[in-house]
């Protein structure tokens, strides 16, 4: 379940490498490391800030990635996997950038030694840690956020005037629940969320791929496996990848988070998404509640991660869209009106 019924945050990072010679800390990397506890639990904080203006007060723009305990530093030899699935310089001009790091996932791991779709595993036992799948659910996420913005604000070089946080694929549902929480948070950035929740993307996903054929009706079997996590939603057991809690948590519409906010959201999205039915649904209801506080901007004929789409329905990882989406994020931060 893991890799193929959540919404990935794929490879796309292996387009955007840079070269270290034989480092291994986050500082080494450009970024600032702090490191707080909640629950117990050791929690990694990379902050990347313009050079030479690390400790000029700015806002926090707030990062949650996507989905699979993916380390944020990922070597390979003398090169390493962009932390950001975009270039922050842009941002970086008018704010703090801050991405939070897995539950007991390290920062800094060899490529080489990662498992499909760059996954960490447990050198010993060759599975992803049991104590990541245990936090792996939707509040624990945002509990843990609150405590890092409660944190973060105290910081010297904090401006507190503007909170921004972006959230996306899986991100965007943990986005979207910390900004009804948290009412420092001054604009979301939703961006290639599912507003009706995770099962409904898995759904969306296998019947792209359904034929003609009984065989190969993925999208029937998701109905099945749907009432298993509904009938024993609390289940932690993680042996075929996501617990039953995290996709029943993950699959509560996001939409319900959503239309309660009064801050200004901006949905973001490609058309060629499998979600994307379900943002153009979240555009329309927006529209009928007269909620004006939301701006939608759907990226025409690209999928899930902004790429476009070969003739055989493959993403072109030829032409990278990201640092446009970005520099959209920034622009649309900047609007008189927001």
């Amino acid at each position: 379940m893991l890799v193929m019924k959540t919404s990935l945050y794929l490879l796309i990072l292996i387009l955007t490498t840079q070269v270290f010679a034989q480092k291994n800390k986050p500082e080494d990397f450009g970024f600032r490391h702090l490191k707080i506890t909640y629950k117990g639990d050791a929690v990694d904080i990379l902050i990347k800030s313009k050079k030479g203006e690390e400790l000029k007060r700015k806002p926090i723009f707030l990062f949650c990635q996507g989905s699979l305990p993916q380390p944020l530093i990922k070597k390979e030899g003398d090169k390493t996997y962009s932390v950001f699935p975009f270039k922050t310089d842009s941002l970086e001009i008018d704010y703090h950038i801050v991405i939070i790091s897995k539950p007991f996932v390290p920062l800094v791991v060899e490529a080489k030694t990662l498992g499909r779709n760059i996954v960490y595993q447990d050198l010993e036992t060759g599975k992803i840690p049991k104590e990541y799948s245990n936090r792996n659910i939707l509040d624990y996420y945002v509990e843990r956020n609150l405590k890092v913005i409660d944190y973060l604000e105290k910081l010297p070089f904090v401006d507190n005037s503007k909170l921004i946080v972006a959230g996306h694929s899986e991100g965007s549902t943990i986005a979207a629940k910390l900004a009804l929480k948290c009412k420092k948070i001054t604009h979301l950035i939703y961006s290639s969320g599912c507003p009706l929740g995770r099962i409904m993307a898995m759904i969306s996903q296998d019947r792209a791929t359904d034929s003609d054929t009984d065989s190969t009706r993925y999208g029937e079997s998701e109905f099945d496996y749907w009432e298993q996590v509904v009938n024993d939603k609390s289940n932690m057991d993680d042996t075929n990848g996501d617990t039953f809690k995290a996709t029943y948590d993950f699959s509560i519409p996001p939409i319900e988070y959503l239309e309660k906010l009064t801050i200004p959201v901006l949905v973001s999205y490609g058309t060629k998404d499998w979600s994307a039915p379900y943002n153009d649904y979240l555009r329309v209801e927006m529209i009928r509640q007269k909620k004006r506080n939301f701006t939608f901007k759907a990226y025409i004929g690209l999928e899930h991660n902004f790429f476009p789409l070969t003739i055989t329905g493959q993403p072109n990882f030829d032409i990278f869209n990201w640092d446009n989406v970005a520099n959209d994020w920034g622009k649309w931060i900047k609007l008189p009106k927001n």
